[in-house]
């Protein structure tokens, strides 16, 4: 198979689809592999990297955009809807649920579209969302630290804080990956941390994982009334798959929070979970409202493409190589791939899609 690796062009992403290694596996499986040029070098990867692994370099995004597969890492801007091709089969980020203009173009020009975030295994695991959301957890706080800082905007908080002066207040709606991954890095600095999540069993093996250094709640309206104006940062980490995040936290409930707070929503990229934020970029990440200061980066990994890059691959390798291998037949024997379908034939296929979407889901066939 033919498979095409363009550069990602949204704002300051700098991680790639394949990683020179990929490339060498693909290529001694007999596959044909074709990267833009410089497509990895914002991951630390030189066009000599790919051809010494075997791939070729093409001069253009549409020389590796008119292959029969494409592999990337977010989801195709309005600017690439027209590389589209019937029968194409792209694999790649896609959020689908929250990006109608992209499911449209996806159905429109009959693409076989799998999207990593809902490849999902018999036990409900999501393999190929799960490195990316280690990563995502670790920098909100990373970057939530940041813009904490008064130059920044912030109020000032140093979030570990220092004897005689309380450590900053990490507030993190779900204890999912995300939620994890951030309370680990907040109880690493110093900071004081609640996670508030809906799943019982979750908060008790959240229990065995960090003990007394963080305060594990049960979600209600009340709990939240009480637990978001003290934050001085608040984490986003809720996920609901294939679907948009559901509002938790109104616009009056941030207007309570403390001027120079940080809210820093990892779900913006399916809708957010607070309704002040919206979609940000890495070259302007932040915004006032309601005097609080707005973090909503959508691709918050970009920001460290060398991990970023290489994390993604070791868990897409396994999944590129069966569909280079056998196409969409791939899906009929490998029920995880299946579940992230999402258009096919002018079709849209996932079942939280076509409910975001009903007017765009005309009966399967």
């Amino acid at each position: 198979m033919e498979i095409g690796v363009p550069k990602e062009i949204k704002d300051q992403e700098f991680r790639v689809g394949l990683t020179p290694d990929s490339v060498r596996t693909l290529t001694q499986g007999g596959h044909r592999v074709f990267i833009e040029t410089q497509a990895g070098l914002g991951a630390g990867f030189t066009d000599g990297d790919y051809q010494a692994a075997g791939g070729a370099i093409v001069p253009g995004a549409g020389q590796a955009w008119g292959r029969d597969m494409v592999v990337k890492v977010k989801e195709p801007l309005a600017a690439e809807y027209d590389r589209l091709h019937p029968g194409q089969l792209l694999f790649t980020y896609l959020h689908l649920a929250a990006d109608r203009p992209l499911t449209e173009a996806l159905l429109d020009k009959g693409v076989t579209a799998i999207a990593y975030e809902t490849v999902e295994l018999p036990d409900g695991r999501l393999p190929l969302l799960t490195p990316m959301s280690i990563i995502a957890g670790r920098l909100s706080v990373q970057f939530g630290a940041r813009f904490l800082e008064r130059q920044q905007g912030g109020r000032g908080v140093l979030l570990g804080g220092v004897p005689g002066v309380r450590p900053g207040q990490v507030v993190i709606l779900g204890g999912g990956v995300v939620g994890t991954e951030a309370a680990r890095i907040a109880v690493g600095l110093g900071a004081q941390v609640k996670i508030l999540d809906i799943n019982v069993d979750r908060l008790a093996y959240l229990e065995t994982l960090f003990g007394s250094r963080v305060e594990l709640l049960y979600n209600t309206p009340q709990t939240l009334e009480h637990a978001v104006p003290d934050a001085d940062l608040l984490v986003g980490a809720v996920l609901v798959p294939g679907r948009r995040a559901p509002i938790l936290v109104s616009r009056q409930l941030v207007a309570q929070m403390r001027p120079g707070s940080v809210l820093v929503d990892v779900a913006v990229d399916q809708g957010g979970c607070i309704e002040t934020l919206h979609a940000t970029s890495h070259t302007q990440p932040t915004y006032v409202e309601e005097g609080v200061v707005h973090y909503g980066v959508p691709n918050m990994p970009g920001a460290v493409p060398w991990t970023a890059t290489q994390a993604l691959n070791h868990c897409t390798l396994p999944y590129v190589l069966k569909l280079a291998q056998q196409g969409v037949d791939a899906l009929a024997d490998h029920p995880a791939l299946a579940l992230g379908l999402n258009t096919h034939k002018h079709q849209l296929i996932h079942p939280a899609v076509r409910e975001m979407f009903p007017r765009l889901a005309a009966p399967l066939v």
